[in-house]
């Protein structure tokens, strides 16, 4: 599968938005870049110095862990915030730890099968490659056969 985005108004045209038990798991690129969210708003991740977005940090070879929230309303209504309050959305915050470095995260396609781009501009997107897609989910989401003997 391949996701193009361009032309303005494509970041919010093609916006996944997601609970956040859905985000939380292994997500991963065809480059080999992964993130790994956790419900305590932690993330790991290996590789992310692959990504353009990365150069933007002032040590990309360090960006290894951090945390994360979704944007959301502010208390104002006027503008959006990321906040680990906020239970879904189509925008993350990541902040990692080794110099607070904030990158925003876009998800595109829909809930049930999302992709993630981290990129400073969502109308850019991410090159097909280098889009992240979930490769695995907390146990409470995977559906399990159990074995039934006659």
């Amino acid at each position: 599968m391949a996701l193009t985005v361009s032309c303005g108004w494509a970041a919010a045209i093609y916006a996944a938005e997601i609970p956040a038990d859905h985000l939380e798991g292994r997500w991963t690129s065809e480059t080999g870049t992964s993130l790994t969210f956790q419900a305590d708003h932690t993330f790991t991740s290996e590789h992310f110095a692959k990504l353009p977005v990365a150069s933007l940090c002032n040590d990309p070879s360090a960006l290894s862990s951090g945390r994360w929230a979704f944007y959301g309303p502010t208390e104002t209504g006027k503008g959006y915030t990321a906040g680990e309050a906020v239970t879904h959305g189509s925008l993350l915050s990541l902040t990692f730890s080794a110099d607070g470095c904030t990158v925003d995260t876009y998800l595109f396609g829909d809930e049930e099968d999302p992709a993630m781009c981290p990129t400073a501009d969502p109308d850019e997107g991410c090159p097909p490659t280098e889009y992240l897609h979930r490769t695995n989910q907390p146990e409470s989401h995977v559906t399990r056969q159990e074995n039934v003997h006659p």
